[in-house]
């Protein structure tokens, strides 16, 4: 079966708000904590394929909307969870687990959750925690997170619009208010919350201590990576794992010609600007904060900037240690 209609999918985003949520990611102004914008619930929203899922799609389309990577890799569902988040307070401290680690605690199925961050708008001064203190032992950092005094030993990070965060299982972490940010990760949801900063405990917002410490690293570390400030049009890798390949694309009046090579899907969500996307005879617009799903047998398509625009592109790319 071919994907021969509806190349470029549009997708209707999910909002989702938390105690910790802002106001820019709805025009409303309505506070609202992340938009989930590309992942398996998302509702297409044009075309012969509207009102159904991209995880529908993924199962009844395979290879070709996935690809051939992630189908090797053994994937049957859509592999990627997509987020923006506006954070106006302190988000949990917290820390997710591996693949081996999810099925252990949380059952067979489960998957863990390798993620990264890149930066889109960042206040003076804004920060982020990931990574505790160096010399930070494990039976130290048990002890802290048992007394709640973790953030004691917390790395805290400067950050600025166009850093991006590699931050893989194990690694303690925080985003902090006037961060409005791009978070691509592995398909699962699993949270375990460290630390809360005092705030009370409620039946969606709880500790978890115990499966906490069971994954938690304390020689895990990130890096702070700045993007390039190349003036041209083109596409800027930025992090490359096994999971997930997550590209900055900007230009402001160049077409620019990409292909999937039917190797991965292409997620394509704007963050300033508007561009325009073509894939054979389909032509879609996108203003920022919208996103597209480009099946893999798509091939070649192009993104037509409109003006000084810039969008971040997650696939599952080839990856070369």
């Amino acid at each position: 079966m071919s994907l021969t209609l509806d190349k470029i999918l549009i997708l209707s985003p999910v909002y989702r708000d938390y105690i910790w949520g802002g106001n820019r990611l709805r025009p409303s102004g309505e506070q609202t904590a992340e938009a989930w914008v590309v992942y398996e619930d998302n509702l297409v929203r044009t075309g012969v394929h509207a009102g159904k899922t991209l995880g529908q799609l993924s199962l009844e389309y395979g290879e070709n909307l996935l690809g051939l990577i992630p189908v090797q890799s053994g994937a049957k569902r859509f592999p990627l969870l997509i987020k923006l988040l506006d954070c106006a307070d302190w988000l949990s401290l917290q820390v997710h687990p591996n693949d081996e680690q999810a099925k252990l605690l949380e059952g067979p199925g489960h998957l863990g959750k390798t993620e990264a961050w890149h930066i889109i708008e960042a206040n003076d001064h804004a920060q982020l925690i990931a990574g505790v203190l160096p010399g930070t032992t494990k039976s130290m950092l048990e002890t802290a997170i048992r007394n709640k005094r973790v953030v004691e030993y917390a790395q805290y990070h400067r950050v600025h619009a166009g850093d991006s965060i590699f931050m893989p299982p194990g690694t303690i972490h925080a985003l902090g208010p006037g961060l409005l940010l791009y978070e691509v990760q592995q398909s699962s949801d699993i949270t375990y919350r460290v630390y809360d900063w005092n705030r009370p405990e409620t039946a969606t917002r709880r500790l978890h201590i115990e499966k906490s410490l069971a994954v938690v690293d304390p020689q895990s570390t990130v890096n702070i990576l700045p993007l390039s400030t190349a003036s041209d049009s083109g596409v800027t890798r930025l992090i490359a794992c096994p999971y997930f390949t997550l590209e900055h694309i900007h230009g402001d009046s160049q077409p620019i010609q990409l292909s999937t090579r039917k190797a991965s899907f292409h997620a394509l969500t704007v963050i300033a600007g508007k561009v325009r996307i073509q894939a054979g005879e389909e032509t879609f617009e996108l203003e920022r904060f919208s996103s597209a799903l480009i099946p893999a047998n798509c091939g070649q398509y192009s993104i037509q900037p409109i003006g000084k625009s810039s969008l971040l592109k997650s696939s599952v790319e080839p990856f070369l240690e």
